[in-house]
């Protein structure tokens, strides 16, 4: 099996599940307010030095917010002095001219800022914060300022994709680099509001017109800035290949020292090990967690004799999980499977509105809650 393993090319450090944000789409587990532990500094560094010895090259710092780790300068420092591209992805509440200071004289390459909206009503009500739309506005700009190249993330939703156009100027005005628009994914906290953050089809399709058009304006005044759409998966009838393969290329270290495959297997029924217990090596190479869904032996039919196995890899197992029960079924996106009724079902679903006041914001209140009702 070892031979057939990829390396960790990329490693997500999720520092902290603290956030002073309430989005209702956060890739979180929905019971992160029983998670009360994270790394120390000294842990986290040495699941740096590890990752970096077997060849992890990119390191993003996310949460939950990265900034309210004090100790985010000293890891910043340690992981560029080992030779990894850093990346902070960030709300950016919380941020300020000193601490991008201190982060640029560490070696931070990259820095991903997230907006909830165009409209700041909206955008402070998702973030649960007042004036977190200005604030995120005078971030961007200290970005800017500090030459950093301005990447701005937006999770587009059934509240907010039909100001795409507004969006896509607001990216504009604030010099942007790159934008990623991405349709919201359902994992976490956006699977338990599908109903309300799902698109209509309309939808989606008016929103990727517009912004094909905008990229050909952009082009034609040679604006650099580079428009990404991501198109969710239920409205897809073949299943992504998700990280490239189940514990291929991406390595998720939790707050706690959990090691997942991807940043959402921890609602999986399945035993993952923790740094704190285990060697990284020996986490990648040995751990059945990790080696569950590699290759192609657990697959069923039709992934196992589907020719295009070996470009999606069976799809997602989280989503597989989520809407089957069983994680080792065929993500039912494919219209092979036998469960794709259900993602048409969600579509057909999302034609019927739901405010954004119904939905269940990730807050340590709504999150106790919800473990207490599974315990």
């Amino acid at each position: 099996m070892t031979n057939q393993v990829g390396l960790p090319l990329w490693l997500l450090a999720e520092l902290t599940y603290r956030c002073p944000l309430q989005c209702p789409y956060c890739s979180n587990p929905l019971e992160f307010a029983s998670i009360q532990t994270e790394l120390t500094t000294e842990e986290w560094f040495k699941v740096f030095k590890d990752a970096r010895q077997m060849g992890a090259v990119q390191l993003g710092f996310s949460g939950g917010e990265p900034l309210v780790r004090q100790d985010l300068p000293e890891l910043i420092e340690y992981a560029h002095q080992l030779g990894f591209y850093t990346n902070l992805i960030t709300s950016g509440l919380g941020f300020n001219e000193e601490k991008i200071a201190k982060f640029k004289q560490a070696g931070l390459d990259h820095i991903q800022v997230s907006f909830q909206a165009s409209d700041p009503v909206i955008n402070d009500m998702l973030a649960g914060s007042r004036n977190a739309f200005e604030k995120k506005k005078d971030i961007a700009r200290l970005v800017k300022k500090y030459e950093y190249p301005m990447v701005l993330n937006f999770v587009i939703h059934r509240h907010n994709i039909d100001q795409i156009e507004d969006i896509i100027k607001l990216c504009i005005e604030l010099e942007a680099d790159t934008v990623e628009l991405a349709i919201c994914q359902f994992y976490g906290w956006a699977y338990l509001n599908r109903q309300g953050l799902l698109p209509t089809k309309a939808q989606l399709e008016r929103a990727e017109r517009i912004t094909n058009e905008y990229r050909e304006k952009l082009k034609a005044a040679n604006n650099p800035c580079k428009l990404i759409f991501v198109v969710p998966d239920y409205y897809e009838e073949r299943p992504k290949a998700c990280m490239n393969g189940w514990g291929n290329i991406f390595l998720t270290i939790t707050p706690d020292g959990t090691a997942l495959p991807c940043h959402a297997a921890r609602q999986l029924p399945m035993q993952f090990p923790n740094v704190k217990d285990m060697a990284l090596p020996d986490i990648w190479y040995k751990s059945t967690g990790f080696n569950h869904f590699r290759g192609y032996d657990w697959m069923p039919e039709p992934c196992r004799t589907c020719p295009e196995k070996t470009k999606d890899f069976g799809g997602c197992r989280c989503q597989a999980f989520m809407l089957t029960g069983d994680a080792s079924q065929p993500d039912p996106v494919c219209s092979k499977s036998d469960h794709h009724h259900m993602i048409v079902q969600a579509r057909e679903e999302s034609e019927k509105m739901l405010a954004l006041e119904d939905l269940t914001f990730r807050n340590k209140k709504n999150s106790k809650r919800i473990f207490v009702s599974q315990s």
